[in-house]
């Protein structure tokens, strides 16, 4: 990132130049350069004119080797060559000019020029030129770095620097498996307006183990500065693992997840799903989301009845038993017609002593209680289990409980019901994950 930094620099201090960049770039680099790709003109050796070429400036190198497709240059007697560097040795470049001095990042050296022309900074520049200068001194921290750094890191900031663009640029995926995949996720990533949030959702195939996805979907989600990131990957045995990043409390992604039979906290949360169109998975992400479905049905299409229910007065220890007997997470608590409250079974955590659990569920139970209507879409019903992060809605009229839903009513509906025509989500298009070349 120093590297790229430093060559916008030289086209700022020389208009006329034309910015080269190697074949070779790390992916951090590359997903700038896709995402900025109509700010900045770049060029590859391959497509310069090598015999019209009088001057070449080089930054961030002093070697010849590093200069891809370039080397035939060095036969070329009237060669102006100025070098901008911050490496300690010899150069084998025999400069016309150089400027070298040892600081932390080579940036900061095209910096002092930039002010000594009063050249002007867009925010743009001003970002991307602190990228690279926090990516070679190490956020500051490297020994290398100097006060002359520093002060050039004030200098950007009071420059427009976005913090933003500095945390998705300088911290780059880790194994070059990862890296490969963050570069797919971006080039084919989506931005999708969700009730006001702007949200993106990612389906790649991984044919192989890859550790740690859950960085890329949060690379994805600082890359992109959306609300929220979702990743699938569509993995052997038909699997496939949902993870979401959000950075806003109205998108609770451990509530989406739970819906879709995983877990997580608000920010941050994963699912394992078996045997689902990758299509349903999208469509499904916007609906509890957004609220928002063109599948048809209502709710009394989908509840279960008769419920199963518990009086106030039943003992914690009695009431717990009678949920894992029925294999159920949860039960409304009744008195006659009138809906008191909810119990489930994460209400456990709440009992710390062994004597509460003689104590009555009316203790425990979760209150006020969030109901639904019969004749409700699932979508609004699984919007609501998502916005209160509940696993159940009692369906309630005219005052009378007369069913209950459940996420696993609603995963049942949204994987069998949920359309592939491209109106809710599309239908995975985006290419193959493999093994990288070498």
């Amino acid at each position: 990132m120093d590297a790229l930094a430093s060559v916008v620099a030289a086209q700022l201090l020389f208009p006329e130049s034309i910015g080269v960049l190697p074949q070779s770039l790390n992916p951090n680099v590359r997903s700038f350069i896709s995402l900025h790709r109509d700010l900045f003109a770049f060029s590859r050796s391959s497509e310069i004119d090598v015999r019209r070429v009088t001057r070449l400036i080089v930054v961030d190198t002093h070697q010849w080797s590093r200069l891809d497709g370039l080397q035939q240059l060095k036969e070329k007697k009237d060669l102006e060559l100025l070098l901008f560097d911050h490496h300690h040795g010899d150069t084998d470049l025999n400069p016309t000019w150089e400027y070298r001095d040892s600081v932390g990042a080579n940036i900061t050296l095209m910096l002092r020029q930039l002010k000594d022309t009063q050249t002007k900074l867009a925010p743009i520049h001003a970002s991307l030129f602190l990228a690279g200068l926090y990516e070679d001194t190490g956020n500051l921290t490297f020994s290398s770095t100097t006060p002359e750094d520093a002060r050039a890191a004030a200098l950007l900031f009071e420059s427009g620097a976005d913090l933003k663009i500095l945390s998705a640029f300088v911290t780059p995926a880790y194994s070059k498996k990862q890296k490969d995949l963050l570069f797919d996720m971006l080039r084919t990533a989506n931005r999708l307006t969700l009730n006001d949030w702007v949200v993106s959702i990612n389906q790649l195939r991984v044919t192989e183990h890859i550790d740690n996805l859950a960085i890329l979907v949060q690379m994805v989600r600082q890359v992109l500065n959306v609300d929220a990131a979702f990743g699938l990957f569509l993995l052997d045995n038909d699997r496939c693992l949902i993870i979401g990043r959000s950075t806003t409390d109205d998108i609770n992604v451990g509530a989406i997840m739970r819906c879709m039979g995983g877990g997580g906290h608000p920010g941050a949360g994963a699912a394992m799903i078996k045997a689902v169109n990758p299509g349903v998975l999208v469509a499904w992400i916007r609906i509890l989301i957004s609220g928002e479905s063109r599948v048809a049905g209502q709710v009394q299409d989908l509840m279960t009845v008769p419920v199963f229910t518990l009086m106030p007065e039943t003992p914690m220890e009695t009431a717990l038993q009678a949920l894992r007997n029925r294999g159920i997470h949860g039960a409304p608590v009744v008195d006659g017609d009138r809906l008191l409250g909810i119990i489930s079974m994460r209400d456990r955590r709440r009992l710390k002593k062994p004597g509460q659990y003689r104590h009555a569920v009316k203790t425990f139970m979760s209150q006020p209680v969030h109901t639904i209507s019969p004749d409700k879409s699932p979508a609004a019903a699984a919007h609501r289990m998502v916005k209160h992060d509940i696993g159940r809605l009692p369906v309630v009229a005219e005052g009378k409980l007369v069913g209950i839903l459940t996420r696993s009513d609603a995963m049942g509906h949204f994987y069998g019901l949920c359309p592939l025509d491209g109106h809710l989500g599309p239908v995975m298009t985006n290419p193959v994950y493999k093994n990288a070349a070498p």
